[in-house]
């Protein structure tokens, strides 16, 4: 196993609970699959302001092949008693925050603190439970398959699954969010929800921002000297973690024999290293994507199906209502192919809506909720 497990000194002083977490979780068997293990408390960072109560489950769910795996959700409660019926659940998917464990959610809390508190508070404030996954080898065991959308749902549906049925006071009706690889994981999640959570739970909708739509495109052309140029350094940790990501879904692609030893090198760094030292690194380093390579990436038979079926978002088959926000200054993901998704699934007859903001990335996810809360209230009307 590639992983190393290591705390941030931020953490070490805030918390020795965030040490302990992530070893115990380590020698945890694996549970049946949408059942809590255990129960343990969230780190500080991890706390959502605003929560009247704060706890980080570890629960049976799936990896790679379906595999069973023990992986981790933090669970946040709004104050005040429970509605008949139970508190409603908003099931968080958060955005890209890294590949080492002690990058995990519900370890460090979120990359854009400021932005997601926000985000997260709204919907606290509105009276929902949520239930944030951390994503299959991100502070448990393994490595996180990065963008492996089908791995990504079922992760979320299991947490969503255990928490339910380990909290009396939640309801199983509930709603996926998310942003950035989170909007992804979300709109994988909100093509199999109803499929994955099965009768026991009343699944109602999502809402996806910032997602990542025909991503796998860009690594169709990559290969020595392309790009011939820097990118921005989070982009080039997104090329990384790809990768990664490709090698955990499809080992026997042997992704290392397409890179130099220097691309070897940051390949398994990125896997151990939270996304904005990641980017700083590079920076130092003055890394280039296209000198990490030592034959094109086109040599992999078949390499735009392997991308497609790992994190090709589906076109079709979805049951309830999706909300998709797009920023218009958006480069982190392609707008236009976000927008031509959203126009695909409109053609095809499927439940989408489609909302554009006049900002960036980040932006998005507190500008969308004047229109993503009254949708996301209509779905449990």
């Amino acid at each position: 196993m590639r992983k190393r497990w290591l705390c941030t000194t931020a953490l070490a002083a805030t918390s020795i609970a965030a040490l302990v977490s992530v070893p115990s979780a380590m020698a945890a068997p694996a549970t049946e699959i949408g059942a809590v293990s255990s129960v343990e408390p969230l780190a500080p960072a991890a706390v959502l302001p605003g929560s009247a109560r704060a706890e980080r489950i570890l629960y049976g769910s799936t990896t790679v092949g379906d595999r069973p795996t023990t992986t981790s959700a933090a669970v946040y409660f709004p104050p005040g008693d429970a509605p008949a019926g139970g508190w409603p659940v908003i099931a968080w998917a958060h955005g890209t925050i890294g590949l080492g464990d002690e990058c995990a959610y519900s370890i460090a809390g979120p990359g854009a603190r400021e932005r997601d508190w926000a985000y997260l508070g709204t919907w606290l404030k509105q009276g929902y439970a949520i239930v944030a996954a951390d994503y299959a080898g991100l502070g448990t065991p393994g490595d996180h398959p990065y963008l492996n959308g089908t791995v990504e749902a079922h992760n979320v549906v299991d947490a969503v699954k255990a928490a339910t049925s380990h909290y009396s006071s939640l309801s199983h009706k509930w709603a996926v969010v998310g942003q950035s690889q989170g909007g992804g994981a979300a709109v994988f999640t909100a093509r199999y929800a109803t499929e994955f959570g099965g009768p026991g739970l009343d699944y109602r909708g999502a809402v996806g921002t910032g997602v990542p739509a025909y991503i796998e495109d860009i690594l169709l052309p990559l290969g020595p000297g392309v790009p011939p140029a820097k990118l921005p350094p989070h982009s080039t940790g997104y090329v990384l973690y790809i990768l990664n990501g490709l090698r955990t879904t499809y080992p026997e692609l042997n992704i290392e024999s397409y890179l130099t030893d220097s691309g070897r090198y940051w390949l398994d760094h990125a896997n151990t290293s939270c996304l904005e030292a990641l980017g700083e690194e590079l920076t130092a380093g003055n890394v280039v994507v296209g000198d990490l390579f030592s034959r094109p990436l086109s040599q992999i038979p078949d390499l735009p199906g392997v991308l497609t079926r790992v994190m090709g978002l589906p076109e079709s088959g979805y049951d309830k209502p999706l909300f998709l926000g797009q920023g218009l200054l958006d480069t982190d993901v392609i707008t236009p192919a976000t927008l031509a998704f959203a126009a695909r699934l409109r053609a095809g007859g499927q439940p989408v809506t489609l909302h554009t903001y006049p900002t960036n990335h980040d932006g998005t996810v507190n500008a969308s909720l004047p229109d993503s809360v009254p949708f996301v209230r209509n779905l449990f009307a």
